[in-house]
């Protein structure tokens, strides 16, 4: 167990290690970021959309079969959780801390996930573990920027917001890999595929719920400004060309599964020979 957790156990705390950078970029200027938390949670917003509708829910779709039920159990659910706490919480229904919980939630869940999918790849062969950190560390630097924001944006001060947003999105993410390890080999494709789902669903109904509010606040120029970057750098993300090895892995015996599918592809074993499908 020891052997098969030490790679993802690394990538999962590179991964933190750069979600750390992000939280810190933005915290050593905390009052900034505070006075224009409506506009980061925009930019927000749009790359959460973004990223989403282009990389999560596609991954969800090709790996298990019930996402469209899963996305709506997602959706619904991060409203029913945003509601019921504003009805729990009335002075929350504004920008009061308990505000932050539903979004923030988002954010660790699909963290944690993250953390998960390492130790999957990883499980089934190196380098298809290595494209799918490589893949989805693209996205670690802006998620802590996104949690920071967040938590701004709902009074935190900025240690306060730094504290959770670390632990939210820096901690879940190795957190996941130590969670998955001792089950990596139940957690199948659709599984995994049905848990994408609902952190997708999640995800948009934050990402079209409470980080758009500051549409209505905030000056439309500047808005659209943010909500357009946030977007740009999402697409941008998408379009970095990450290609799995080219050449088949060899388990331990030696032989040749055939290449590795990409983070997202069903592995399909190569047809068998008919001259040999006998012996």
């Amino acid at each position: 167990m020891l052997n098969s957790l030490q790679a993802p156990l690394l990538f999962g705390l590179t991964a933190a290690f750069i979600t750390t950078l992000g939280l810190i970029t933005v915290s050593l200027r905390g009052d900034w970021s505070a006075r224009h938390s409506g506009l980061f949670a925009l930019a927000a917003g749009g790359m959460l959309v973004s990223l989403t509708l282009l990389h999560i829910a596609p991954e969800a779709f090709e790996l298990s079969t019930r996402t469209p039920i899963f996305l709506m159990i997602g959706f619904f659910g991060g409203l029913i959780l945003h509601f019921g706490i504003g009805a729990a919480f009335p002075e929350s229904s504004d920008r009061g801390q308990a505000a932050a919980i539903t979004p923030l939630a988002a954010v660790a869940i699909h963290s944690l996930l993250d953390g998960m999918i390492y130790s999957v790849t990883f499980a089934a062969s190196f380098s298809s573990g290595v494209y799918a950190a490589a893949s989805l560390m693209l996205h670690e630097f802006p998620e802590g920027v996104i949690a920071f924001a967040i938590l701004r944006r709902h009074s935190f001060s900025n240690r306060s917001a730094f504290f959770w947003a670390f632990l939210a999105a820096a901690v879940t993410t190795p957190l996941g890999v130590l969670v998955a390890t001792p089950f990596m080999h139940g957690l199948t494709t659709e599984v995994i595929g049905s848990l994408f789902a609902v952190s997708a669903g999640l995800l948009l109904y934050v990402a079209t719920g409470p980080l758009m509010e500051p549409l209505g606040e905030e000056p439309p120029g500047r808005s659209f400004l943010a909500l357009g970057a946030g977007v740009l750098l999402a697409v941008l993300m998408a379009l970095v060309p990450l290609h799995s090895h080219a050449h088949g892995d060899l388990d331990d015996h030696g032989h040749d599964h055939g290449p590795t599918p990409r983070f997202g592809e069903i592995y399909q074993p190569p047809a068998a020979n008919p001259h040999t499908a006998d012996l």
